[in-house]
């Protein structure tokens, strides 16, 4: 399939393993694939409904980091400092990330399969060319060629 994704300045995706980036690409790729063979538009509807609750990097880390720092909060109250240190931490890896876009937790959740908004986006705007819901999809041709097609629009 044509690259379709290599435009990216995403910090998280410019410091993330290519092997983890052709993963995530991958499973993009063949989740359009899969859309434009069946042709369903429920199912592409459905599909955009689970791709609009997806949490993305940035999400994943501020809700976990908090809770990570609050848990360790509440039990270095408890317990002494080492849990407070621990919480410190957590909140410095936080703000690296937020100050530079990418940090060592972005490169962990990452590794586990967790996508970008603008991945997640990508995804979203080439189902929705799929549908019908762009002109810019040509109806000829089979569904890799209109796969391919809905991938390229999306990154326009």
């Amino acid at each position: 399939m044509e690259s379709w994704n290599q435009t990216s300045t995403d910090a998280v995706r410019t410091h993330a393993p290519s092997t983890v980036n052709r993963r995530i690409d991958a499973h993009v790729e063949s989740c359009v694939r899969y859309m434009a063979e069946q042709g369903d538009r429920s199912e592409m509807s459905q599909y955009l409904d689970k791709l609009e609750h997806e949490w993305d990097v940035h999400r994943t880390l501020v809700v976990g980091v908090s809770a990570a720092a609050l848990a360790s909060l509440l039990l270095g109250r408890k317990s002494g400092g080492g849990f407070r240190l621990l919480g410190g931490a957590a909140l410095a890896l936080l703000l690296q990330h937020g100050l530079i876009g990418f940090g060592p937790l972005s490169a962990l959740v990452r590794g586990l399969g967790v996508r970008t908004r603008r991945e997640i986006d990508l995804e979203k705007f080439a189902i929705k060319a799929l549908r019908g819901d762009f002109e810019r999809i040509p109806n000829d041709g089979g569904p890799l060629a209109r796969a391919n097609a809905a991938l390229v629009a999306a990154q326009s």
